[in-house]
């Protein structure tokens, strides 16, 4: 556990220095190195693991399964349970054979909702990438992952396994392109001429925030463009849009994703139009945005209600996805288990690390004053927000996984499976999650673009080899996924261990030692925090804010250990 404390005085934070904000860069990731995974191969053949497919079936096994290059060309039945596999079985003509016998293997993790770390999180993008790798995800939607035209690059370097990185589907944001020339979005003809450009570039997909710039006709315009362009569409219901646009509008605007939890509230108001807040409430002080969100769990219609059922039926009828990215706001109902998580000290870049402190400033550092009734606040707001999602999936409505990570507190990947266990707490049986995180988000992503089969979301014969290797059976227990694993008490030993964790992520046909993946990271944030350590060991003398030009000034970065 991270122990902290804030060097600098209460008496220095109270005469805060602050310098102009430089914009972050994203620094596109380094080229793959010889030893970065091993293939693809011209056949390699998984022995004896137990497959987890991805479609909602029952576990089966033990299976072997061949993949040719990037694609599974067969599943063969290994052996009978409970007896021992048959050595030297067919195929033998292979040039790779991974040993599996007894672990799972599932789909490869579709994370839906991702932004990449800038320059102010870690050095290049490549640290969220190999992180997300780490963790079984082989395929992110970027929300924007960058700017454009980074994102489209990236998104290339990937398809051809240039880089380290999960499959990547670009979602970019109204006016966004070099091509574009900085032309404003605020008509309806602007913006369809706007969604042309974007998808003539190569985007998947729009992430909309309903902001001050696009109107709800302007909105409408480009979804509509979108649609028949077959560009996907997602859209974050923004407390400055979605009085004029909340979810349910969207829905009939022909919207394919709803992204967190804003837009649904406000469709099932109660005795208002509008969210009440406080006559002092302002939306850029973001104590006040995440402070007084949670409280509308108490304004809206009850779950089972006529009204909280009819909204429900209305979004599949219309075929809306849900992305509840439940995991990027735990911090708002325990700010003390987010700060000590057990990665930050080995996997979490001290950049990251101080960007996540409070701070007028970086987006999402919006802990300035963190109360009891807040968190109480939000602990209510979730149990409406589980009764939602779960129920708009048993009436058979898709929901999707995503994370949003690399604000409050959550480091990348890591709130990959955090955001698993979140779905199980919902309602959702572990199948059902599986599903969520594969085949639902597989969908999502390909039907846009005329197909209804996508390549990727199952373990099948003809689909690409995305796959999750794991020893510990994640249906069991799904903090057997986080890289840290979890601890368990050995019976012989009387001690506890650390268990479970992804044994291997294979891309594209490529296999990642998904410990190696993390051992890289460790060392890349070991070798950033020992270039800090003089500019830390002189601001603790000090008891100075260290000068860091184009950031916030005015403390010193949290040492672990000390309190």
């Amino acid at each position: 556990m991270r122990v902290t404390k804030l060097l600098c005085a209460a008496s220095v934070l109270a005469s805060v220095v602050v310098a102009p904000v430089l914009a972050a860069t994203n620094v596109p990731a380094p080229p793959r190195q010889a030893g970065e995974g091993a293939g693809p191969f011209n056949r390699m053949v998984i022995r004896g693991a137990i497959l987890i497919d991805g479609s909602g079936a029952p576990p089966r096994g033990p299976v072997d399964i061949v993949v040719e290059r990037n694609k599974i060309v067969e599943i063969k039945q290994a052996g009978t349970p409970g007896l021992p596999l048959k050595p030297d079985r067919e195929p033998r003509n292979f040039d790779y054979e991974l040993d599996a016998t007894g672990m799972y293997v599932m789909p490869g993790f579709i994370d839906m909702h991702v932004h990449a770390s800038g320059d102010d999180k870690a050095p290049n993008m490549g640290y969220a990438y190999k992180l997300w790798l780490a963790h079984g995800v082989t395929t992110v939607r970027g929300v924007g992952l960058a700017p454009m035209d980074i994102s489209l690059s990236e998104q290339r370097r990937s398809a051809a396994n240039e880089i380290v990185a999960p499959r990547i589907f670009t979602c970019a944001r109204p006016g966004e392109g070099a091509g574009w020339g900085k032309k404003p979005t605020d008509t309806p003809e602007a913006m369809r001429a706007w969604v042309r450009f974007g998808a003539k570039a190569g985007m998947d997909c729009i992430k909309f925030g309903i902001g001050v710039d696009q109107g709800p006709e302007a909105y409408k315009a480009a979804l509509d463009e979108a649609k028949k362009l077959g560009i996907g569409t997602v859209t974050h219901h923004s407390q400055i849009g979605v009085p004029r646009m909340n979810a349910r509008q969207s829905g009939e605007a022909g919207l394919g994703t709803v992204t967190h939890y804003y837009g649904h509230f406000e469709s099932l108001l109660k005795n208002y139009k509008i969210q009440p807040v406080s006559p002092t409430y302002n939306f850029n002080d973001e104590q006040y945005r995440f402070g007084e969100v949670a409280d509308i769990w108490n304004e809206i219609y009850e779950p089972g209600s006529t009204e909280w059922l009819d909204y429900l039926k209305f979004q599949k009828e219309h075929n809306v996805t849900f992305d509840p990215t439940m995991t990027i706001y735990l911090a708002s109902r325990d700010l003390m288990r987010a700060r000590n998580a057990d990665w930050h000290d080995t996997y979490t870049m001290p950049q990251l690390w101080e960007f996540f402190q409070s701070s007028r400033v970086n987006h999402g550092s919006y802990f300035f004053d963190w109360t009891t009734r807040t968190e109480v606040q939000w602990r209510n707001f979730y149990q409406k927000f589980f009764r939602l999602i779960n129920d708009y999936k048993n009436m058979g409505g898709r929901v999707t996984v995503g994370t949003d990570s690399g604000f409050i507190f959550k480091t990348y990947g890591f709130g990959y499976p955090e955001e698993l266990e979140l779905l199980q707490e919902a309602g959702f049986n572990p199948h059902e999650v599986i599903q969520a995180a594969t085949l639902n988000g597989a969908l999502t992503l390909y039907e846009t673009k005329g197909m209804a089969d996508p390549p990727i979301g199952q373990v099948r014969v003809g689909k690409l080899a995305d796959l999750v290797i794991v020893k510990e059976n994640p249906l069991q227990n799904f903090k057997t996924l986080y890289g840290t694993g979890t601890l368990r008490l050995n019976e012989q030993t009387q001690k506890l261990e650390r268990v479970g964790g992804v044994s291997y992520t294979v891309k594209d046909g490529i296999v990642y030692d998904a410990k190696k993946l993390l051992a890289d990271v460790a060392e890349q944030v070991k070798a950033k925090s020992a270039s800090e350590a003089g500019l830390n060991r002189a601001c603790r003398a000090t008891e100075q804010p260290p000068a860091q030009a184009g950031r916030l000034l005015g403390r010193c970065r949290p040492c672990a250990g000390t309190m």
